[in-house]
């Protein structure tokens, strides 16, 4: 018989135990081995049932088990040590509160040393000392970190891939440094979805329903306990509500809206259905939600609990543009202008861009986005037009009626990024049409490196080792290590094997091969990730005979696990997964080549450790960053990827191995995949197998366990999400928090008046006339190494005054088409007021000091203190078709 209503009856623990209440609610004990230790002991058995779930684990344990446990002193000390260590983690002063405001101007630098990533406790529902309250003098007291998706634990499955599991590591890595971050996302009722497959090898898609009451989280309520409702309006005058979760991810809170409350109607209930789910309409009001109701949620957290407001507002890719806009009508609310607040707000704010195609961005048609932000929609007081020229298109290669998210975040963020520099390359020039008249390397996107959270994804035993000891840890112990671990991975493929071929509709009779599945003994590789063509599942499967003489080498064997979901909606992923699920089937391979479905946190833990080599195959240059290598470095495993993302900065021979690629060649897709396909192939049999396979007198891979070690000791550091926040930190957050306080309303009044004036005027500023004369003279004008050029140019300003703009001679070598590579910028003066014509003189001397081919040319750019770049304005004159030219020189 069903149940006509479902609901959650939580547990009331004896008065000793409830400080596992709090240990419980905060989500420091998804990354804290000695808490999560405490809870198995509660009840090993019923542990393992949930999934390594607290919440879980107390809501099923037996009445006598607690009344036993409240009498156990042993138990109540340890459970009074893990409360003690929880408060001292949230209440101590850490990274974040040591620094001073002259360390924050300075950033880094050169040999200052930086802590790295170290074991982290956790707090209750709301910290007992805001985060901020100690922060030094010019530090951020808060800064508000908006994603779309999280993934802290399997225990709150609130994630797809990378992008939330990036998002996930930032809060703990904050957390752990003290730096007072606070999230927002929205809370999914399916999540994502739980992948299973047919008997066909088809992935099929279930999607769970999850009870907020059963997830580590806690509903935030007014002062009367009242649950607290965020509005938001939609077109015709209809309300969305949503209710607001806190999860406390350590010192880091965490607010998920929910959309899926009475006040609502069906379809308004169903905006936070599912993570990526449903059409253009669907997705725009999730964006609206997280955007609009995150901000709100943030007014209310901060209003109930006293936590400090932020000051700097990030957001992790532009899903959740529309913060930008709510915040510019709370300050046009309290009397500015759009302008105004428009600059107000930019000057807070900071975007990380994601993907290096324009086909991974989400792009609204036009009118869908007019009709939800018309006048009797949401941001009354912001006119429409207003909210389209943030996002539309409108510039060379754009398509005009397209509202792009990513472009909206980065015209309302004056600080932006890309997450590796590879990728920080390819979004300047992905993104170079906003900034017309620069050359992409001059577009102002930076890079920071993602980076992984080492608590949460390195395997226990490593982690006791810790990384100081791996420089001295003997050969044998180490690969003992490495064999342990892959033991484990064995164990652990198959059970979830098995459990894969009786939901495929297998009987217990036909499983007994499962039993020889892997050898603790055979080089083992990984490949798991999402599954966009780009990434390339199957490019293992090129020549399928190839791959099968690799896998059964009578000597030499190799043995893959593979995991990996598709989007629900992506057809060709899932013909890639079928493909490869068909390949590990058959019974010649099926010992040696695994899929396994339903990849997500809880197998990644398992699968990072014991791999020896992590596979990644994209498309150079698609791949942004792709952390999933990070992960397996941290447990001593060597990655062999193309150079993309990260493996493309920090790739050394004693790392791992770099697939050649055929990227730069004008071969067509097909043939490309063949030239990496064999290429890859070439290292596994040649180089990778024969080095894992060399043992030394002692039975040991000396050179291989040399490897292990250099990416352990040398590699690892590098790779840490504590580096990654420390870099947000110096180089984005601080300054944009002193961009924020420097722009009060007096200034950013002005800072918009001057830059409505510059660009009206703009049209009018030329470059007139370039005279150059070498100092000393040589003959026949040829140039030397050590001489000067003396420039003097001739501008028009169209009424602006000097101090508006800054008139510069870029310099440098010049290739085959005289384009200026390495370019210098050296400033001139100007030396008179206007000439009769209007023209003001400019001049400066441009030092010779470099030999070969080399150019020049000059260039007016607007310039005022309180822009963060020169290209801010994306505004440039350079010298035109009309202008006089009296000594350029080009030296060979």
């Amino acid at each position: 018989m069903k149940a006509i209503r479902r609901f959650s009856v939580r547990p009331v623990l004896p008065e000793p135990l409830r400080p596992l209440h709090r240990l419980a609610r905060n989500l420091r004990w998804s990354w804290h081995p000695q808490t999560r230790e405490l809870f198995e002991s509660v009840d090993p058995e019923g542990w393992r049932e949930s999934g390594g779930d607290p919440v879980r684990l107390l809501g099923a344990v037996p009445v006598s088990r607690l009344a036993d446990l409240a009498e156990d002193r042993s138990f109540l000390r340890r459970l009074t040590a893990a409360a003690d260590d929880l408060h001292d983690y949230l209440t101590g002063p850490r990274w974040y509160q040591g620094r001073t405001a002259a360390e924050d101007r300075a950033g880094p630098g050169p040999g200052r040393a930086v802590p790295s990533d170290g074991p982290a406790p956790s707090s209750a529902s709301v910290p007992s000392v805001p985060p901020g309250a100690s922060v030094p003098s010019g530090l951020p007291a808060a800064m508000a970190y908006f994603s779309p998706e999280f993934g802290i634990t399997a225990a709150l499955p609130q994630y797809s891939g990378g992008l939330g599991i990036l998002a996930g590591d930032h809060l703990k890595a904050a957390s752990d440094l003290g730096v007072p971050l606070m999230g927002v996302g929205l809370l999914y009722r399916h999540g994502y979805f739980r992948q299973s497959l047919s008997r066909e090898g088809w992935q099929q898609e279930h999607y769970p329903v999850l009870d907020p009451n059963e997830l580590p989280l806690t509903q935030l309520s007014e002062a009367d306990g009242r649950p607290v409702r965020i509005p938001l309006t939609l077109p015709g005058g209809r309300p969305l509500h949503a209710r607001v979760w806190h999860a406390q991810v350590g010192r880091v809170p965490l607010l998920l809206l929910d959309s899926d409350v009475e006040e609502n109607g069906h379809g308004e209930r169903d905006v936070t259905d599912r993570l990526y789910g449903g059409g253009s309409e669907h997705r725009l009001l999730q964006e609206m939600l997280l955007g609009i109701g995150g901000v709100r949620a943030l007014r209310a957290y901060c209003r109930l609990t006293g936590h400090p407001g932020p000051e700097v507002f990030h957001t992790n890719e532009g899903h959740a543009g529309f913060q930008g806009l709510e915040r510019i009508r709370e300050l046009i609310a309290d009397g500015a202008d759009f302008g105004t607040a428009h600059e107000a707000v930019r000057a807070g704010t900071v975007f990380t861009t994601h993907t290096p195609v324009p086909a991974g961005i989400d792009r609204f048609d036009r009118e869908l986005v007019a009709r939800h932000f018309g006048d009797d929609a949401e941001l009354p007081g912001i006119e429409v037009e207003r909210v389209l020229a943030l996002g539309m298109e409108t510039y060379p290669g754009g398509e005009p009626n397209l509202f792009n998210m990513a472009v909206m975040g980065l015209r309302l963020a004056q600080r932006a990024n890309g997450v590796s520099t590879l990728h920080g390359r390819v979004s300047r020039e992905m993104f170079a049409g906003l900034w017309p008249g620069f050359d992409p390397e001059e577009v102002p996107i930076t890079s920071i490196t993602n980076g992984v959270h080492a608590p949460t994804w390195t395997a226990p035993e490593v982690t006791r080792l810790g990384a100081r000891q791996f420089g001295h840890l003997p050969d044998a112990e180490l690969w003992e290590l490495r064999r342990t671990l892959r033991k484990r991975l064995v164990a652990e493929v198959r059970q979830r094997l098995y459990d894969s071929w009786r939901q495929r509709g297998a009987g217990t009779a036909e499983l007994g091969w499962i039993d020889g599945v892997l050898d603790p003994d055979v080089l083992t590789i990984g490949f798991a990730r999402r599954v966009p063509s780009y990434k390339r599942l199957t490019l293992m499967l090129r020549d399928p005979d190839r791959l099968m003489e690799l896998l059964l080498h009578p000597e030499r064997p190799i043995q893959i696990v593979v995991a990996g979901k598709a989007h629900p909606a992506d057809d060709g992923g899932k013909r890639l997964v079928q493909e490869l699920v068909r390949f590990a089937d058959d019974p010649r391979v099926r010992h040696r080549l695994v899929f396994l479905p339903d990849y997500g946190m809880g197998m990644a833990q398992q699968l990072y450790p014991g791999c020896d080599v992590w596979l990644n195959n994209p498309l150079r240059p698609l791949e942004a960053c792709g952390t999933s290598g990070m992960k397996a470095a941290l447990n001593g495993c060597l990655n062999l990827s193309v150079l993309d993302g990260w493996w493309d900065e920090w790739y050394e021979p004693d790392f791992g191995w770099a697939i050649p690629t055929a990227d730069g060649d004008a071969v067509d897709e097909t043939r490309r995949d063949d030239l990496e396909a064999t290429a890859l192939y070439d290292l596994l049999e040649r180089r990778i197998a024969p080095r894992f396979y060399d043992r030394g007198p002692d039975g040991l891979p000396g050179r291989w366990i040399d490897m292990v070690r250099r990416t352990l000791t040398t590699l690892g550091p590098k790779v840490l999400a504590g580096r990654m926040v420390r870099e947000y930190v110096e180089r984005l957050y601080a300054p944009a928090a002193r961009s924020h306080r420097a722009l009060d309303p007096v200034s950013a009044a002005e800072l918009a008046t001057w830059k409505s004036r510059i660009r009206d005027a703009w049209p009018g500023v030329t470059v007139d006339h370039v005279e150059a004369q070498l100092t000393p003279p040589a003959p026949g004008g040829a140039a030397e190494l050590g001489s000067t050029l003396s420039l003097r140019v001739r501008v028009r300003l169209a009424g602006l005054a000097p101090a508006d703009v800054e008139v510069q001679a870029v310099a440098g070598r010049v290739d085959d088409t005289d384009r200026i590579t390495d370019a210098t910028h050296v400033p001139l003066k100007p030396t008179t007021g206007p000439d009769a014509e209007g023209r003001r003189l400019y001049e400066g001397p441009l030092a010779l000091d470099r030999t070969g081919p080399f150019g020049y040319t000059v260039r007016i750019l607007p310039t005022h203190h309180l822009l963060a770049t020169a290209p801010e304005l994306g505004l440039t004159a350079l010298p035109g078709d009309s202008m006089t030219e009296a000594a350029g020189v080009l030296m060979r």
